[in-house]
């Protein structure tokens, strides 16, 4: 069963948190979450999972960035969300996916008990023109029945930012990360 709009807000602030809340984009079974101004692309051409990889970090600028095809973009919500008791899920909007746009290619479930912002794999059919702070997917929330065990992660749980792939932790636990100044190149302003 999935929560209807008005039993999402019933829980917000005990089981359901959304930071911040915007009453508009409560939807009759849903809420919209909104695009941050930041996306981060992998700098390899070929991505190991047993690897940590090397990132670009890309501002999104006022008039707008455009995805290309065949990259993948990772994003964030800009709204940090904590659900416990439900299992928390995210979905294009259908006005986002009729221009070809899919805002998570197969990372929509959320665990019970995460906490923090959604990490988004866009990537675009054609070419797109996206804008920060569009609502750009929706959240919504399944009942579980059964005893409950909680999200917990060394590895996504309580993120601050983008989160790229930390497979590599699982696949490869001896590999020290490298630091964030081996991984990241400087902001892109387009």
């Amino acid at each position: 069963m999935i929560l209807s709009g008005n039993e999402i807000r019933k829980h917000l602030g005990s089981k359901i948190f959304i930071e911040p809340f915007d009453e508009t984009r409560l939807n009759p079974n849903s809420y919209n979450l909104t695009l941050c101004d930041e996306l981060m692309t992998y700098e390899e051409l070929i991505l190991d999972m047993r690897q940590q990889h090397r990132i670009r970090r890309i501002t999104i600028p006022e008039d707008g960035y455009v995805l290309n095809p065949n990259q993948l973009y990772l994003a964030r919500t800009n709204e940090l969300t904590e659900t416990h008791g439900f299992v928390p899920m995210i979905e294009g909007r259908s006005s986002i996916g009729r221009l070809g746009l899919f805002v998570h290619v197969t990372a929509g479930f959320g665990d019970v008990g995460f906490k923090g912002f959604w990490t988004l794999e866009m990537f675009a059919v054609q070419p797109i023109r996206i804008y920060a702070n569009v609502p750009i997917c929706q959240i919504f929330y399944h009942e579980i029945t059964g005893e409950i065990q909680e999200y917990v992660s060394d590895k996504y749980q309580n993120n601050k930012g983008i989160q790229p792939s930390m497979l590599f932790k699982e696949l490869n636990p001896e590999a020290k990360p490298r630091d964030e100044s081996q991984l990241a190149f400087p902001f892109d302003h387009p």
